[in-house]
């Protein structure tokens, strides 16, 4: 495989996975790009790179930026705007989960939180409801202290606590 068809293959994938982030294919694709990029990508380099219009691809890149994995960049002596990604993936790893944990998470955990204080009677249907939720709630916070662990944590504890869980 030649670098072009590779190179191709890798933003088609990025794109594809991107979708299991939360992230739409086209938000995967312009980060893959930039990811491999040696240097910032201009809007129009993104755009004719990609094919994509100029408002998908300034709205793509906008999202990446609120996502905090895509910055802005001012080169000196030009007027465009440049954009780079984070580079490093257990940082950009910690900062999607960050974001999921914030999009995602919180707002469950908070209506976990408020039905799990409703007020019940003693139908079978208030019991159920309330074991469900209590289990549902259990699952949500544990799930968010691994997380909170993983965002916090140095890439050589992660791994090393890993392979020790794993003998």
């Amino acid at each position: 495989m030649k670098y072009t068809e590779a190179k191709q293959e890798l933003i088609q994938a990025w794109g594809n996975l991107g979708s299991s982030w939360g992230l739409n294919k086209t938000m995967g694709q312009i980060h893959a790009l930039l990811m491999i990029s040696p240097k910032p990508l201009s809007t129009e380099d993104i755009m004719e790179e990609l094919s994509i219009s100029r408002g998908n691809a300034n709205m793509n890149i906008r999202a990446l930026m609120d996502w905090g994995i895509v910055s802005k960049v001012a080169l000196p002596g030009e007027r465009k705007e440049y954009f780079k990604s984070e580079k490093d993936i257990w940082a950009l790893a910690r900062q999607v989960a960050r974001e999921r944990r914030k999009r995602e998470l919180e707002p469950i955990l908070k209506v976990l939180k408020e039905v799990n204080e409703a007020q019940t009677d003693s139908s079978d249907e208030s019991k159920e409801f309330k074991k469900v939720v209590k289990e549902l709630k259990n699952f949500a916070e544990k799930s968010d202290n691994l997380l909170e662990t993983f965002i916090k944590a140095e890439e050589s504890w992660f791994w090393n606590t890993v392979l020790k869980m794993m003998k």
